[in-house]
């Protein structure tokens, strides 16, 4: 892989977008657990089980993100 030229370092832009998405992906997973409880009257059963999925994907979005700056080549 040709990385010349190219600054591989997060800027504070790169960090900041990280972290307005990893408290998107925990919200909507907390809001969708919170909708199917209203609608199944389970309440907090599919809240935990949204912020667990939440909380799985902003792991995985993290991890994809971070792979290209923890592993060398």
């Amino acid at each position: 892989m040709d990385t010349e030229g190219r600054n591989e370092s997060l800027g504070w832009s790169d960090l900041i977008g990280m972290g307005v998405t990893t408290a998107g992906v925990i919200t909507v997973g907390v809001v969708v657990g919170l909708v199917v409880d209203h609608l199944l009257g389970t309440l907090p059963i599919f809240l935990f089980v949204g912020l667990l999925l939440g909380i799985a994907g902003a792991v995985s979005y993290l991890v994809s993100k971070f792979r290209k700056y923890l592993i060398k080549n």
